[in-house]
């Protein structure tokens, strides 16, 4: 018996045990090793005249025996002297696939698609089996030679047995494996089956080139019996034949050009488990340097679970067709984490298991790629599909606006021209771009508003009297809404030529403000100064209110401009109304930070008189009662909670 080289049981040992982490992918690694072989013999049949091989032959056969636990992975490659056996498999980590592609890389991805890179992927084979046998015959070789293992005490190479690849054609390799007994923690019997070998094909080994092929059971019905009578009811049989298990050719690898629409939408469906056809296909392939494919879908419909803790992000990468990663999260930004598809390269630097990713400028150079890609097609169409990029919004807009929040503003440029927001004014959805050309010159900000419905925003004091104004006000109804808006600050609108009907504009940095501030300015010159003068006149009644509110609120002002408002709540500092709301919603609401509440009082609505009078008369119980009912009042308009509904209806049954 001969000894495993390069301190092999140590080798051995941490590669079976530590280096992969996922059994099931033993059938992938021969799978890969088999197409590999048959790849060298077909490039040797186009490059040497000696050489005369039926290309449509070429094929990886699976089998298996449920009562002597084999499995068995065949192919008729170019097979394997004695020498080859010792060299590949006796001396581990040395991979004859990889000096074959390093000695013909000019030819890679051409004639042939070599996948092996460190070989070891043939060793993964003794996380299941208690013996490995290889039976091989080299092409135009008159003997086949068998290699034989348990992984630990080393192995033997003999001449095969009598009957093991003895024909004329057979050349090619034979790897079975003695699978473990199977326990609780280690099911081996879920491969020794047809379903399961077919399962594994098909995650793992789907596309890779050459058909895989296996006898599988079917059933059939019988022929009628001619004597049968009128009660005779069919009989089915049970019978044998070859099936090809894998799809073979990707549908990625084909230019968009070649492939129907429908073609694609079923792709999706079967692929990734969706109901529905997806909303954008986006194709796209790069050669050079760096080459792969990418097939990416935008769903047409939200997942139900895109916004739990439970959600992976992702795409399928695979390397020369097989499958590596089945979500591979650094190829998306979280933004885009609605997108699924698939990115295939040769070129990926995988680490030594080919299970996981080096983190490497390759990867990051095709995330950037994709990630242009799909900024691009989202562009398109919000200018050419709105209707559709709208219904698009709905499902994920939430998730671009958190792109902004969680980069703290980083991303602000790159996404803020992607949000819609709903416009008071224009009763419909505009963006930010549409918005600022729609603005009067004067206007200088950006006034939004936010709750938890677009109907009552619609018709919060605040915003009926801004759009009154002539100032259009985005509705905002999502919970990132206002925190987005604190991390972007600004919006950039370019430069813009002016003509006969319309003023330029220099480039500029607009601001974006809450109507919901208590230092917002919206009013007219007039309604400024009415208020500053029931101000001046009024002072001891704004004081005593103040006093009578107490720790409520910071402050009691007269406001200009509330249309028809009795009082609205404004705040002031960084924590917005809007904000206060939704952090008192979470986990933190004992200690989420509160709003400062300032009570802006209406001098042009006759309740203002109404406190006057009562002040004026030395009424303080019935002042600091209205005072209280004007304030909750206003709390409710503005959608927060008041701190003591019933005293509120005792307050208002007592007013009555």
């Amino acid at each position: 018996m001969k000894q495993f080289k390069t301190e092999s049981k140590k080798l051995l040992d941490l590669m079976i045990n530590s280096i992969y982490t996922n059994k099931e992918i033993f059938l992938r690694e021969l799978i890969s090793n088999a197409s590999d072989a048959i790849d060298k013999l077909s490039f040797e049949s186009l490059t040497n005249p000696d050489v005369h091989v039926d290309q449509d032959s070429l094929a990886i056969h699976l089998a298996f025996d449920k009562d002597a636990r084999t499995i068995t992975v065949s192919d008729n490659g170019i097979g394997m002297t004695k020498d080859e056996l010792d060299k590949n498999l006796g001396t581990i980590a040395h991979s004859g696939s990889e000096a074959f592609k390093e000695a013909n890389a000019e030819h890679q991805g051409q004639d042939m698609d070599i996948i092996g890179q460190f070989g070891v992927g043939f060793y993964s084979a003794f996380m299941v089996a208690d013996k490995v046998r290889v039976v091989s015959r080299a092409y135009g070789a008159d003997e086949a030679f068998a290699w034989e293992s348990d992984g630990r005490s080393g192995y033997t190479i003999e001449p095969a047995a009598e009957g093991e690849r003895s024909g004329e054609n057979d050349h090619g390799t034979d790897v079975t494996l003695y699978l473990r007994p199977s326990t609780e923690e280690d099911n081996t019997d879920r491969f020794l089956s047809e379903w399961g070998l077919r399962d594994l094909v098909t995650r793992y080994s789907n596309y890779v080139r050459h058909p895989i092929q296996m006898m599988v059971t079917k059933s059939r019905e019988k022929p009628k019996p001619e004597d049968a009578g009128d009660d005779y009811k069919p009989e089915y049989e049970d019978y044998q034949e070859l099936e090809t298990l894998n799809s073979m050719t990707p549908i990625w690898k084909k230019r968009s050009s070649e492939v129907k629409q429908e073609d694609y939408d079923e792709f999706y469906k079967s692929t990734f488990h969706d109901w529905e056809k997806p909303q954008r296909t986006i194709s796209f392939h790069a050669e050079g340097a760096l080459s792969y494919d990418a097939l990416l879908f935008i769903p047409s419909e939200q997942p139900f679970d895109l916004y739990s803790k439970d959600y992976e992000k992702g795409l399928a990468l695979y390397s020369s067709n097989v499958l590596i990663q089945e979500k591979c999260a650094d190829l998306l930004p979280d933004y885009y984490n609605f997108v699924r598809g698939i990115v295939d390269s040769p070129d990926v630097t995988l680490n030594i298991s080919r299970e996981t990713l080096q983190q490497n400028s390759q990867l990051r150079a095709i995330a950037r790629r994709i990630e242009k890609k799909i900024h691009s097609e989202l562009e398109d169409m919000r200018d050419n599909d709105r209707e559709g990029y709208e219904k698009f919004f709905g499902n994920f807009g939430r998730g671009l606006k958190f792109g902004i929040y969680n980069s703290y503003g980083s991303k602000a440029a790159d996404l803020a021209d992607l949000l819609l927001f709903w416009s008071a004014k224009e009763g419909k959805q505009v963006t930010l771009k549409e918005y600022v050309t729609a603005m009067p010159a004067e206007q200088d900000k950006i006034y939004y508003a936010a709750g938890d419905s677009r109907d009552r925003l619609e018709k919060m004091p605040v915003v009926t009297s801004a759009v009154n104004h002539g100032f259009d006000v985005l509705l905002c109804t999502q919970d990132v809404d206002e925190f987005m808006f604190q991390f972007m600050r600004t919006y950039h609108v370019d430069a813009v030529a002016g003509d006969s009907e319309h003023k330029g504009t220099d480039a500029r940095d607009l601001e974006f403000a809450n109507v919901s501030s208590a230092d917002l300015d919206l009013a007219t010159e007039d309604e400024k100064k009415a208020a500053d003068e029931a101000t001046t006149e009024h002072k001891d009644l704004i004081d005593e209110l103040k006093g009578d509110l107490g720790d409520k609120v910071t402050d009691v002002r007269v406001a200009a401009g509330l249309g028809d408002a009795p009082a609205t709540i404004a705040s002031e500092g960084p924590v917005s109304l809007e904000m206060e709301r939704v952090i008192s919603q979470g986990p933190e609401a004992a200690s989420a930070p509160k709003a400062q509440r300032v009570l802006q009082l209406n001098a042009a609505h006759p309740v203002f008189g109404k406190l006057v009078a009562a002040q004026e008369a030395g009424e303080k119980d019935r002042l600091k009662l209205m005072g209280s009912i004007l304030y909750d009042q206003a709390l409710l308009v503005e959608g927060l909670p008041i701190d003591d509904p019933v005293e509120f209806a005792k307050n208002v049954t007592e007013l009555m």
